[in-house]
């Protein structure tokens, strides 16, 4: 795993493994606690990128292959920003229909939740399909405690 950091920036290189969720969980603790973020702003943030990466790696890739997924994470003013870059099937989780959640257990459809609460955990989320490769840009604002209205991107 290679890691490049500086004071407001680290960029790391994962495997598409499950495995590799406890290096992304500890990159991001370790970020967020030397800019002295709350327990819980990263525990909302660790959340949502588990859930992404874990979809990455679930469903980007239609091999068996060990593929690179880079992620950038950087404090800008009173923000963080993300960047999930991969090589897998192209994919828009922008674009995903929101779940039922009123529905019971035996009517919902399987899977959108991860994406959904992702979504709802970050301030922003962006797509675009770049040179193969899927970027996800996520923005959350450090000064929210609580999730705030959505804008999203294609």
């Amino acid at each position: 795993m290679l890691i490049f950091m500086a004071k407001n920036k680290i960029s790391f290189k994962l495997k598409n493994r499950l495995s590799e969720l406890d290096t992304l969980c500890q990159k991001l603790e370790g970020f967020g606690e030397s800019i002295r973020l709350s327990s819980k702003f990263i525990f909302e943030t660790n959340l949502a990128l588990d859930e992404l990466f874990t979809n990455i790696i679930s469903y980007g890739y239609s091999d068996k292959k060990v593929h690179q997924i880079n992620v950038t994470i950087s404090h800008q003013d009173n923000e963080l920003l993300f960047s999930i870059e991969d090589d897998g099937i192209p994919f828009n989780p922008t674009e995903v229909e929101e779940p039922d959640l009123g529905c019971t257990i035996e009517e919902c459809k399987i899977g959108g939740l991860g994406i959904h609460l992702a979504k709802n955990l970050m301030d922003e989320v962006c797509y675009q399909r770049c040179k193969d490769k899927n970027i996800l840009t996520l923005r959350k604002n450090i000064q929210d405690s609580q999730p705030a209205k959505k804008r999203m991107k294609g």
